[in-house]
């Protein structure tokens, strides 16, 4: 399946476990079944069992098409799996664990497992550089605290530094500050050497960061919020911006509540299917990207840190 997929001809065409698992076989080995062990073509199956024997002597590895993937030894139906990633995918504020809970008929910690293996699938790595026109901000998210003792304004809410390439991609992380070497950082890792220009906002400390980040002076440019000024000819920060009113929309209006621990998580699912909001294939590239993931497990995704 290349086509684009909607939600009624995904039901049809993965209506049971059979047909996930050929499915999922087609986009693991495209070009024939090999050994994951050992990259054999040399494999015969087991139909009754929905598992493959590798025949080369040397390595005899009895294997099944989520073997090594996140969708090994899940107790969850694939059909169930499939319908969480359609959802979330096409969800364009995210979708709560329990909303999926509801609608797939499953207990929250089956739900909220699910939401978060899906998210550890699409992490951001090896993304390419963003260029061209690129706009940087920074933002807060967390509620407010109360009571005596506690201090007003930002020291109690989780920094979210967002960079986006104007027409391109964008990029969110959860960072411990705003300050100039943070920002920096951030640059250095994200942004091409050869960026026509970086538009920010009149923070103070964006002139250190770009400094820093070894950016010429003539190639970032200002937009001052302060006097009231929001664009200046194609110098504005609207485009990320725009991202981050997004992703607040997700946090106050879909998931509620979203702890510091996991918030590059979320930031992860956000940024991916922002980033492929046009993709006519997003179902099947979330689905490649579940197959080539590793496996997220409780205990770790629990642990105290």
């Amino acid at each position: 399946m290349t086509e684009a997929i909607d939600l009624c001809e995904l039901v049809e065409r993965f209506g049971d476990d059979q047909q996930c698992r050929n499915y999922l076989e087609r986009l693991r080995w495209p070009k024939g079944i090999r050994c994951p062990k050992c990259g054999s073509e040399k494999v015969s199956s087991i139909l009754k069992r929905d598992q493959h024997n590798c025949d080369n002597d040397s390595c005899r590895y009895q294997f099944s098409v989520t073997a090594g993937t996140v969708f090994h030894d899940t107790h969850l139906a694939l059909t169930k799996w499939f319908l969480a990633v359609y959802l979330i995918c096409q969800s364009r504020k995210g979708m709560s664990a329990n909303q999926l809970k509801r609608m797939l008929r499953i207990n929250y910690r089956t739900a909220w497992y699910l939401c978060h293996r899906i998210r550890h699938a699409v992490e951001q790595t090896n993304e390419p550089t963003l260029d061209g026109t690129v706009e940087m901000d920074e933002t807060y998210v967390g509620g407010r605290v109360r009571g005596r003792g506690v201090k007003a304004g930002y020291d109690n809410k989780e920094v979210v530094i967002g960079i986006r390439e104007r027409g391109g991609d964008l990029r969110f992380f959860h960072a411990e500050d705003a300050k100039s070497g943070t920002l920096a950082k951030y640059l250095k890792e994200n942004v091409s050497s050869d960026v026509d220009v970086i538009v920010t906002d009149e923070y103070a400390a964006y002139p250190f960061a770009m400094k820093k980040a070894a950016v010429p002076q003539k190639k970032h440019k200002t937009i001052r919020h302060k006097d009231h000024v929001y664009v200046d000819g194609d110098i504005h920060t609207n485009t990320v911006e725009s991202a981050f009113s997004l992703l607040k929309r997700g946090i106050v209006g879909t998931w509620h509540r979203v702890s510091a621990k996991h918030l590059s998580a979320y930031l992860d699912e956000m940024t991916w299917r922002f980033n492929n909001r046009k993709n006519p294939f997003l179902f099947r590239d979330t689905m490649l990207k579940l197959i080539h993931s590793d496996n997220l497990e409780y205990k770790e995704l629990t642990k105290v840190a």
